[in-house]
């Protein structure tokens, strides 16, 4: 099981990453015009298969292709090939579908690859599809990132498809995808029916009320789903639905570790179904209810929950308005009361030094709190003295 507190700070599952030890060069082929020296198995693979198949070569998936042979050479076995379209390293030219097509290739057959991540790329749906076929083939994968990388519903439903017989993956990361309600329903779908899958990413991928509504309902039974996150679906309409379905959830539920509802526009009266469910709900370590609409309102029935609630460990509440009102009602529960909550974030809240100070008065009795997150609220001298 992860570890909360790293995954806020937006840290993989632990999977191995290679990491180059010497400047990278071959980023192009040398100055004579020659081809690119090819050393290592899958390098020379990769090389071919672009030759026989009149491809031009990506020179930074042959740099990386390289670090992984030398860590084969190594006897390293749980590889994460990482082949970030954001890396400092990248080229102008990112991995495109067809670049894809060739890794499959490679790595269907390769039992030394565990993790894949080429997130910020532009696979398109043509990626999607050779994601998919590799998500049939290769049995040693256990997490996969393609997070913004231009797939739409079709390629989300081909990828969702393919989890249906997979029992190796871990952790699928699809957000920024746009693969909308459309997509959200076949992956919905999916979580009745795949037992492997512990960990989901579906934020900003334009899902609908219907596919929110359908996890929710799909995660009353699913006992295997650890972490999920349904950030910025499209919602029209101020009866906050999505609130009430994920609240049943959270009572069925007895696995869910974390749980992500950014920009889900919950108010009050959502944030109050959420609670009511944490009054009999035994696992969730981790809930991000930050981008909404919550007040101090909101905050009275939080601060109520965790009097009795002992498993809540992460607490995110930033960009929404508790002001002081809210700050000093959860302060008070968490200088007498809670002793599980290890971390709150109420990043700009528009909170003034008299909330700012509570917190921190809090913080001298509490033993367990040990992060809090404050930036982007009123500070006043009293409270830069605490």
């Amino acid at each position: 099981m992860w570890d909360p507190g790293k995954e806020a700070a937006g840290a993989g599952p632990g999977f191995p990453t290679p990491v180059p030890t010497t400047t990278p060069n071959p980023f192009s082929a040398p100055a004579d015009g020659s081809a690119p020296e090819v050393t290592g198995h899958l390098q020379e693979t990769y090389y071919n298969l672009c030759m026989e198949k009149s491809q031009k070569i990506n020179t930074f998936i042959l740099h990386i292709l390289q670090e992984v042979d030398e860590e084969l050479e190594k006897g390293s076995e749980g590889i994460t090939l990482n082949i970030a379209g954001n890396s400092r390293l990248m080229p102008e030219e990112r991995v495109t579908g067809k670049d894809f097509w060739i890794l499959f290739r490679i790595l269907k057959k390769s039992p030394y690859i565990s993790g894949l991540d080429v997130r910020y790329n532009l696979i398109s749906d043509v990626g999607a599809y050779y994601a998919a076929r590799l998500l049939q083939k290769q049995h040693k994968l256990v997490y996969l990132n393609l997070m913004f990388n231009d797939i739409g519903p079709e390629g989300g439903e081909l990828i969702a498809k393919a989890l249906h017989k997979n029992t190796t993956l871990k952790y699928l990361r699809m957000t920024g995808n746009k693969i909308e309600n459309k997509g959200g329903m076949f992956f919905a779908a999916m979580l009745q029916i795949n037992s492997s899958l512990e960990k989901l990413d579906l934020g900003d991928c334009d899902l609908g009320m219907q596919s929110v509504i359908a996890f929710a309902t799909v995660l009353t039974q699913n006992q295997t789903i650890k972490g999920i996150n349904l950030n910025r679906p499209i919602l029209y309409g101020e009866q906050e639905e999505s609130t009430v379905h994920l609240g049943h959830m959270l009572k069925e539920n007895h696995c869910l570790v974390e749980l992500h509802v950014c920009k889900h526009n919950i108010k009050n009266c959502g944030i109050k179904q959420l609670c009511d469910a944490l009054y009999l709900n035994r696992s969730l370590r981790y809930l991000d209810v930050s981008c909404n609409k919550i007040t101090c309102d909101g905050t009275v029935f939080l601060a109520d929950v965790l009097k009795s609630n002992t498993t809540l460990e992460v607490l995110d509440l930033s960009f929404n308005r508790i002001e002081n009102a809210g700050a000093k009602h959860l302060s008070e529960t968490l200088a007498s009361h809670n002793r599980s909550l290890r971390a709150l974030s109420v990043v700009s809240n528009n909170i003034q030094g008299e909330g700012l100070v509570a917190l921190s008065q809090s913080m001298k009795t509490n033993p367990t709190l040990s992060n809090v997150y404050i930036w982007g609220n009123k500070f006043d001298e009293a409270t830069c003295v605490r």
